[in-house]
């Protein structure tokens, strides 16, 4: 559904009821957001940047390697990585930047595009969860880490690890958790979130990079997921799929979050492949476009105003929604992510440059940017925005910044 920003903070109220968490219209609970959709409700946000950024609050190192980045509830900030053929999940108090603890809850991944967690936490009230490249999935308490319960998904359910490590970040959708083992015994599974006990399994798709969503469509709660073959819809409630698309899938990899809208779903990948717009019913789908001007390659677009604004390819480029008419491209800071709050797009290069830039219809209008320390790998953890603050993650360290207006 599109929105205005004036209505936001009732529609993450509605959220709240559906996760059954205590979420913070200023918190960052899980991937992409409250709604997993990368854009941030807050207001009264710096309009520009000094030439050498926003003000540093703090900096923690020594976090060690991986792409995830970070979620942010309760005072903390939470995020995954690799160090000492170890798999970490790590709590930061975001006032000062230190550790308030940290578990271990999986073994080592190591690639040679860059080593370690890919997906991000999920947080749901006083639970924490979160899945390693491995399979590993574990349900922590998120006050102390302590491992509350933990299973690997990939012997569970005969999946496999896929050749760049499973990427997804958990869903959780009322008392259930939604995760993609990719298996022979279940492509798409949902668990009770308590014990991790079986709710529902469906299909037999291997694995893709994505993470799932929900949608309501003509009445039907749906999971939407991007498994390696296609995309599909199954009902929230019993696994039982209901429609499945293949023309944005590639033989590489499906890595771009489904993007749900006003009983629509948009979908995009990479590899000289691209991306359709989707109108679903309860029970069916048609195709209203497919398009090769916004192939989404590591990096999902954000939906403002009837807009998309992401990356095709390595262009930044404003969409039409409805009709898939391009309005505007520009190179921007290359090949990057994007994330949205009070009228801008926050926009984060692979090779470390950060800009602020308007979100314009009619234009690209480039406020600000200043560059970052750039690491051995490529900077792809999208930025968050919270309560105030910036976190940007790069690779060993995180950054935060205040980027409240004075």
């Amino acid at each position: 559904m599109t929105f205005k920003i004036s209505d936001f903070r009732f529609k993450i109220g509605a959220l709240v009821l559906a996760m059954g968490a205590t979420v913070h219209a200023a918190d960052w609970p899980q991937w992409r957001g409250p709604r997993r959709d990368g854009i941030s409700a807050e207001t009264g946000l710096l309009t520009s940047w000094p030439k050498e950024g926003p003000r540093q609050l703090w900096t923690i190192s020594g976090l060690g390697e991986g792409y995830s980045t970070v979620s942010v509830a309760g005072g903390r900030a939470y995020t995954q990585s690799q160090r000492g053929g170890r798999h970490y999940v790590t709590a930061i108090d975001v006032n000062t930047g230190a550790k308030a603890w940290e578990t271990a809850v999986g073994g080592s991944f190591n690639e040679s595009r860059g080593n370690g967690p890919r997906g991000t936490p999920t947080i749901d009230g006083s639970r924490l969860f979160t899945l390693s490249p491995d399979g590993m999935l574990a349900c922590l308490d998120a006050a102390s880490g302590m491992t509350v319960w933990s299973q690997n998904i990939l012997q569970k359910f005969r999946g496999s690890v896929p050749p760049w490590g499973i990427s997804e970040s958990p869903l959780i959708d009322g008392d259930r958790l939604i995760v993609m083992p990719g298996g022979r015994d279940g492509s798409l599974v949902a668990l009770n979130k308590a014990d991790g006990a079986l709710v529902w399994k469906s299909g037999t798709d291997g694995a893709g990079y994505s993470s799932a969503v929900i949608g309501e469509f003509d009445g039907v709660r749906q999971i939407v997921a991007m498994n390696d073959s296609a995309v599909v819809g199954v009902r929230a409630d019993n696994g039982q799929q209901l429609w499945r698309y293949t023309d944005v899938s590639n033989q590489t990899a499906n890595i771009a979050t489904p993007i749900v809208s006003d009983g629509r779903v948009f979908v995009s990948t990479e590899y000289e492949s691209g991306g359709a717009l989707l109108k679903v019913g309860a029970k069916s789908m048609s195709e209203v476009y497919f398009t090769r001007n916004m192939r989404n390659h590591y990096s999902t677009s954000v939906l403002v105003d009837g807009v998309l604004y992401g990356f095709n390819s390595a262009v930044l480029t404003a969409l039409r929604f409805s009709d898939g008419e391009v309005l505007w491209r520009n190179r921007s800071v290359g090949k990057g992510s994007v994330a949205y709050a009070d009228k801008h797009l926050y926009v984060l290069g692979e090779d470390a440059i950060l800009a602020l830039v308007e979100a314009r219809a009619d234009e690209y209008l480039e406020v600000s940017r200043f560059s970052l320390r750039q690491s051995r790998y490529p900077t792809w953890a999208p930025p968050v925005i919270a309560d105030g603050r910036l976190y940007v993650r790069n690779q060993d360290s995180i950054i935060a910044y205040d980027i409240k207006a004075k």
